[in-house]
Formats: structure tokens, C-alpha cells, sequence
């Protein structure tokens, strides 16, 4: 019996290799637990490693149990996986914080000039409903940022390309700490956050006029000058250092 310390990356080998044939997809239950120990003849603490490291990168649900949906079961949810990795990267110093913004730049400039570019069959009622909220004065400023990053996701769903949303939820997640941070470094939130509006609807705007150009410009300054407004690149480098 393999039961290295590493055996559990053989599991992990195992259950991707069926998950490409076709044989496991979403829906589906991992074999059990016994089953999976004599089949690759490892232990069975390898196959729970290797359920553990499934469920973290968000691509099974465990349940305990003994009815039809005790066990592993694939759901495929790569945001949370994804989220949870970039966020304990840059929590680790492993990733920039301005590295980040600008990946989130590019990502964001090219979700827009998609929509602007695509037919009028893309629904942004969810989104329009998100700038509707935010138009209430009686938000804190996190309240108002967690709308804010909401509405920044929902145009990341609207494309329909689940890479890309979840590809921004976890950049947004990631830089979520540092984004709360720079909320004492505005002197006046209630000017901030009519500026803030106002740069979301024109976004909104130029993708319904199939304005890629200008859509894809406003994204760029609205999401480059406020991480300029708040000095939070600035910030995350500083507290890098401070951590070396």
C-alpha cells in the first residue's frame, strides 16, 4: 500500500484523469472513501487529503451522513476555489496588490468592450439594479463598496463566461481588505461616492451604445484613479515591506 506522505496527489491524479474522460462530472458522488483506498491501494487518510484539497478549490461538497447525499459530490464552483487562492496569496505577500490592480484592469477593460461589442440580447437589468441602490445616501461606505464590487461582478456574469467571473471574483476578493482599507483616506466619502456613481453609469451607458472604445476607457480611469485617490498600491507595498 502506498501511503506516502504525497500519496494523496495520486488520488488528486486519479479523480482528474476521470473527470476529463467523462466518467465523474458535476453531480455526480465520489466513490467512497474504502472503495478509492483499495482501488489505488493507498490509505484511506490519502483520500480524505485529497477530498479536503477537492472541497477547498471548491470543486466538491462533503456531507456526513449515511442518506443519498452523505459523501463527496462534485459541484465544479471554481469562484470559491479561485477566490480563496488569490486571496491568500496576496495575504501572504505572494501576490502584489498592484499586480492585481492591474490584472484587474486588463480582465475588466476587456469583459466592458466585450458587452459593448455584443447584440442588445445581454441582460443588464441586475446591474442597473445594483446602481439603483447605490444611489442611497444612507450607505456606509462599505455598504456601499460591497454594491460596489457587486456591480463589477455582475458585468463579469453578463459576458457569460464563467472563466472570467470567476476569474474576477477572486481578484475582487483578493484586494477586498486592502479596498476597506483606504476608506479613512477620503476626506469627503459623500463627494467620493458621487463620483463613484456617476463613473459607473457612464460605464453602463457607453456599453449599451456599443461604445467599446469609451467603455473600455472609463473602466481603465475609474478603476486606476480611485487606487490612486486612496494610495492603496502604496499602502499594500508599504506594509510588503514592512513584513520582510
Amino acid at each position: 500500500m502506498n501511503d506516502s506522505p504525497r500519496a494523496w496527489e495520486g488520488v488528486l491524479h486519479h479523480l482528474e484523469a476521470h473527470l476529463l474522460s467523462g466518467e465523474l462530472s458535476t453531480g455526480d458522488h465520489l466513490p467512497p472513501e474504502r472503495a478509492l483506498a483499495a482501488e489505488l491501494s493507498v490509505g484511506r487518510s490519502s483520500v480524505r487529503e485529497a477530498v479536503r484539497v477537492l472541497e477547498a478549490l471548491g470543486l466538491v461538497r462533503t456531507q456526513t451522513g449515511s442518506g443519498p447525499q452523505a459523501g463527496a459530490t462534485i459541484i465544479g464552483a471554481p469562484s470559491g476555489g479561485m477566490s480563496s487562492l488569490m486571496r491568500l496569496q496576496v495575504a501572504a505577500k505572494g501576490f502584489a496588490v498592484a499586480d492585481v490592480v492591474k490584472t484587474r484592469i486588463v480582465l475588466e477593460c476587456s469583459i466592458v468592450t466585450e458587452l459593448a461589442d455584443a447584440g442588445t440580447d445581454v441582460d443588464f437589468v441586475h446591474a442597473t439594479q445594483l446602481l439603483d441602490a447605490m444611489d442611497s445616501d444612507s450607505l456606509t461606505p462599505k455598504e456601499f463598496l460591497a454594491l460596489d464590487a457587486r456591480f463589477h461582478l455582475s458585468l463579469a456574469d453578463a459576458s457569460g463566461n464563467l472563466v472570467v467571473s470567476a476569474m474576477m471574483a477572486g481578484i475582487r476578493n483578493s484586494i477586498e481588505s486592502y479596498v476597506i482599507l483606504g476608506i479613512p483616506t477620503i476626506a469627503d466619502w459623500r463627494t467620493e461616492a458621487q463620483r463613484l456613481r456617476t463613473e459607473h453609469r457612464g460605464i453602463l451607458t457607453a456599453i449599451k451604445d456599443h461604445n467599446a472604445a469609451a467603455a473600455s476607457a472609463k473602466v481603465h480611469s475609474h478603476i486606476s484613479d480611485y487606487y490612486a485617490r486612496t494610495r492603496l498600491t502604496d499602502q499594500a507595498e508599504t506594509t510588503r515591506q514592512d513584513t520582510q
